[in-house]
């Protein structure tokens, strides 16, 4: 495998923590006030998406292959766990 078709296993591996990271992100400046509000938009993506690859990379080795269904189901609680914490809402 060259590196043209490794770097797009790598980025579909990872787009779907990608894409749940910056929903999260934007969703939170809809939903919580901005008094509210901990961190900053891109930290709150980058800090997602850290969560997401983790959970995405040990799912990869509980199963031996992506793709899993509990493993996107443990991304999306996992994202949205992070996101709550993130955004302040425990605070209230």
């Amino acid at each position: 495998m060259g590196f043209p078709a490794a770097l797009a296993h790598l980025l579909n591996f990872v787009a779907p923590a990608l894409a749940l990271a910056l929903g999260l992100a934007t969703a939170a400046r809809f939903i919580v006030p901005k008094a509210a509000q901990t961190t900053g938009w891109w930290m709150q993506v980058a800090i997602n998406f850290a969560v997401g690859c983790g959970v995405l990379l040990g799912g990869l080795v509980l199963f031996s292959h992506d793709g899993k269904l509990a493993t996107y189901a443990a991304l999306v609680l996992s994202c949205a766990c992070c996101q709550w914490v993130l955004s302040g809402a425990w605070r209230r």
